[in-house]
């Protein structure tokens, strides 16, 4: 993974990547994690590395603390990478994941970082609450199948596709209502899967409009920098290369889906000839196999894997 040549993308996971005890080497050994595990304490209000390493699991799943948990590992174990000389020849995160890209590649600080993640966060879970809107993966049915379902609702409140994961794996998002009836009509198609998800709400969909309101306010609060390696977008797949189409960016990802298939097609085109995940779990290189099976991805969870980079 260290040579230049392959041109490696760095991909960073979102919500459904986190689990207690992730990253937990970072914090034993690594300065840098400490010092970022000292600020968040500030910045969120609550300390995050203890419940990364004790949990409880139903804590770590409420969106509020999954959250900056994901994005602090997964910045902590980015900026290791590049102060151990590796650099990305590309990158993009999954949702939540954008917002490590945009820090690992320097277009904001750490601690602007997590501002603008934990009112992501909490502002979303609010406007779950508002709204009680689910989520629900379909596998094994086709993009063009999961939007006939999906248009076919006729009842109170919506249904719309939130993440084009793969081929064959479709993430919907809606009221609760919807979702249900769109879970039996995807197992009637034959889906191979059809299962609600555990989130507090519908995101990447309108329902998620009452968040936008106040990611706006602080988004407009502060001035990004020109990432200093190619951003690969969640809501148009292009690669953002200057701070001032940042915001629009991040702002429309709340309401709209995550078009993660397309994304990683984009970067293959754009000369990326290998994935590393960075960050908790292993959910990106999965779906990679899915997207293009040539394809060659890594991850890095943890101090302990990285160092089998720099033997």
């Amino acid at each position: 993974m260290g040579n230049e040549t392959l041109k490696t993308a760095w991909i960073f996971p979102g919500q459904g990547s986190q689990y207690i005890g992730m990253g937990e080497d970072l914090y034993e050994r690594s300065q840098l994690a400490k010092e970022y595990f000292n600020i968040s304490k500030e910045i969120l209000g609550f300390d995050i590395q203890s419940i990364i390493s004790n949990g409880p699991e139903d804590l770590l799943n409420k969106t509020k603390y999954t959250q900056p948990s994901i994005f602090i590992t997964s910045v902590i174990l980015g900026k290791i990478l590049i102060k151990r000389g590796l650099q990305p020849f590309a990158v993009a995160g999954h949702s939540l994941g954008e917002y490590s890209a945009l820090t690992v590649s320097n277009s904001v600080s750490f601690e602007k970082g997590l501002e603008l993640v934990k009112v992501r966060s909490e502002s979303m879970e609010k406007a779950g609450h508002l709204q009680n809107g689910t989520m629900a993966a379909i596998v094994g049915l086709k993009e063009k199948d999961v939007q006939l379902i999906c248009s076919s609702y006729k009842g109170k409140g919506l249904v719309v596709i939130a993440n084009h994961n793969s081929h064959k794996q479709i993430v919907v998002s809606g009221t609760s209502d919807a979702i249900i009836e769109t879970i039996e009509k995807a197992k009637d198609k034959g889906a191979r899967l059809a299962v609600e998800l555990k989130v507090s709400g519908a995101f990447h969909s309108p329902l998620m409009n009452p968040a936008k309101e106040e990611l706006a306010k602080i988004l407009d609060s502060i001035s990004f920098k020109d990432p200093q390696y190619p951003v690969f977008n969640n809501v148009n797949c292009k690669p953002i290369f200057s701070s001032d189409k940042i915001k629009s960016s991040l702002i429309e990802q709340l309401e709209k889906p995550v078009l993660w298939t397309k994304s990683i097609i984009e970067m293959k085109n754009f000369g990326v000839k290998s994935f590393l995940e960075v960050g908790p779990g292993k959910v990106l290189q999965g779906l990679n196999k899915r997207i293009d099976r040539s394809l060659i991805s890594d991850g890095v969870d943890s101090l302990n894997k990285m160092d089998t980079f720099f033997v």
